[in-house]
Formats: structure tokens, sequence, C-alpha cells
């Protein structure tokens, strides 16, 4: 292989890490208006704009547009890990090819020195020199020294080949990891833009609201997830749930409480703010069990169990795109961080639709 040409890649690959954190900004798609009150829904007080009906029609827009804030940050998510996992593996095949430049120069010269060795012996090779000898006693020492020679000149070629060989699948691998890394960026740009998208209208839609109606929309938030764990309670869910959090468990459950309070950011994992998934996966990792990043990879790769079998520290996915997580605390509650512009805190485990239950330390 030619040794400028691999050391000109080692520092391409190393050198375009660089630019690996160029994503761009985006802006939010437009929203139709939230209709004004008909006059068979006009509200009581004649100074609110927006009647109860309008405000739940507000409400559940607000509430979709974040859902599908919250798929697209799973797919930021877990574009970024694996955005890290191969500039990892180009770091290190970066540094193999180094390495694998320097041994092919050592072989060269050990290579070198043997040419120069039997250039001092005048030209002949050494089963022509020991041929040569009157002395019974050198020819048998000779010998052995031309074994020993022959066989260290094969050791060397073989290892020089070898160590091209290797450059050689450093190379090419390194080149297939950057074509990955390229795409994962790319996977990254978009989900971010579509997340900023969907975030900005559901922000320009609640931006429109005085103060009086974004409280009140606040309060249909919260009446919508009550009757919702209500009516999963009185379903009969977990009248039989009754497991106690393994020392694992507590220990997740104890960081996820200790965050309740710190605002939701998309992509975030902690230690001022966090997204649904970065609490559940920092908490388990508190735990010294990690995780994976994503909701959706939690619930693709943990352990499912029974909602009847399900103890404090389990993860509940919510939607049916497992675009959500949760961590159940007990008595029939998970701590988890909702959406933009609310904070990590408590709520019904059943106050959204529950896809599934997972155990990370099943």
């Amino acid at each position: 292989m030619n040794r400028r040409h691999c050391a000109t890649a080692a520092i391409t690959l190393v050198c375009a890490l660089a630019l690996l954190t160029s994503t761009g900004q985006a802006s939010a798609a437009p929203v139709p208006e939230p209709s004004p009150s008909s006059s068979s829904a006009a509200p009581a007080d004649p100074s609110q704009r927006y009647s109860n009906a309008d405000l739940e029609k507000v409400r559940e827009q607000i509430e979709t547009l974040y859902r599908k804030a919250g798929a697209a940050t799973d797919a930021y998510n877990l574009a970024e890990e694996q955005t890290k996992k191969q500039s990892g593996e180009i770091v290190k095949l970066a540094k193999a090819i180094v390495d694998g430049q320097a041994r092919i120069a050592a072989l060269k010269d050990r290579a070198g020195a043997q040419a120069r060795e039997q250039y001092r012996n005048g030209g002949l090779p050494p089963g022509a020199q020991l041929a040569l000898s009157n002395d019974p006693k050198l020819f048998l020492d000779g010998i052995n020294k031309v074994r020993q020679s022959q066989q260290a000149s094969k050791s060397l070629l073989t290892e020089l080949n070898q160590t091209q060989q290797d450059l050689e699948t450093y190379t090419q691998d390194a080149s297939a990891n950057w074509e990955k890394l390229e795409a994962n960026r790319v996977k990254q740009a978009k989900a971010k833009k579509k997340i900023n998208a969907q975030i900005k209208a559901a922000e320009k839609l609640e931006s429109r609201l005085e103060k009086k109606e974004r409280d009140r929309l606040r309060q249909l938030e919260q009446d919508a997830a009550n009757r919702a764990q209500t009516a999963w309670l009185s379903s009969g869910a977990i009248k039989d749930v009754s497991g106690e959090a393994s020392e694992a468990g507590a220990a997740a459950v104890a960081f996820a409480t200790a965050q309740i309070g710190k605002p939701y950011v998309w992509g975030a994992e902690g230690p001022g703010s966090y997204d649904c998934s970065g609490l559940t996966s920092r908490a388990w990792l508190a735990a010294k069990r990690p995780i994976p990043r994503t909701s959706q990879e939690q619930w693709r790769l943990l352990p499912r169990i029974d909602i009847q079998d399900m103890r404090p520290g389990d993860l509940i996915i919510y939607h049916a795109d497992a675009s959500h997580v949760g961590m159940y605390v007990g008595d029939g509650a998970i701590v988890h961080s909702p959406r933009p512009g609310r904070n990590v805190t408590l709520a019904g485990a059943g106050s959204m639709k529950i896809l599934g239950v997972v155990r990370p330390d099943k």
C-alpha cells in the first residue's frame, strides 16, 4: 500500500470528525388559527375569547404536535447514539492505520538491514558463502545460521504482508464507517428540523392564548389526565400489582424522583434537564444498569412484562409508536418528563395510552 496515501487517509479521517456538529435550524410549519367561539358554545364569561370546547380542540392540537415532536426526538436521539458509536470506531481505525504505517516502516527497516548485511558479505547469499567455506566447524555452525536467517526472512515477509493487508482492511472499514456516520448525521438534521417545526407550531398555538386561557388550558390537560387515570384504575388493571422494587429498581426510582421540577428539553439527559427517555436511561445508569437511550429502543430491546407483574423501577412505554416513557414508582403513579414547557413530575401511570411495560433488570 502506498505509504503517503495511507497517511493522508488517516489524517483526513481524524480531521473530518470536527465537521460532525453542524446541524441546521428549522422554522415551524404554519398552523391554522383556532376557530372562534360560536354563539352556541360561547363562554359564560364574555371576556373570554375561547370556550372550553375551543380550548379542548387547542389542547388536542398541541398534544398531537408534541407527540410528533416526541417521536422525532426519539429518532434524533437514536441517530445521535449511532453517530457517537461510528465516530468512536473511526477514531480507533484511524489510530490503527497510523500504527500500521509505523509497523510497516519498521519492518521495511529490518528488511533493509538484512540487505545491507548481505552486501557487506560480498553480495553472496548465505548458502553460497557456506559452500565456499573450508572450515568443517564453520560449515556446521553456518548451517544453523542459514536456517535461522531463512526463517527470519520468511517471518519478516509474512509479517509485512499481513500488516499491509490489515492496513487495507482498516482503510476499507474506516470508509464504511464514515458513510454510516454521514447517513446518521443526515438523519439527525432531518429529525431536528421536524422537532423544531412541531414544537414551534405548538408554542405558536399556545402563545395566542391569554394568561387566563393558558391557565384553563393547563386545567383541561389535568382534567383529561385525571379522567384517563380514573378509567384505568377502575378497570382493575393494577388491582393485583404489589411487587416490590429490586435494589437496582429502588436506586433508579430514587434518582428519577430526585429530578422532579427540572425542565423538559428535547435531547437532554441531565443533569439540569431531561427528555422522557433521557430521564429513564440516566436513572438506570445511576443504578449501574445501562439501558438503551430512546423509548423506542427501550421498548424494542428490554424484557417485557405483564402489567400485573409491575414493580417500582419498571418502565411504562406509551402510545402506539413507543414515543414516550415513564418510570413506575408504585401506587399507580409514574415519574416522567412530559413535554416542552413542562417539568419532570409525578403523574398517573394510566393518564396516557399504555403500550406496555419493560423491566431493565430482569
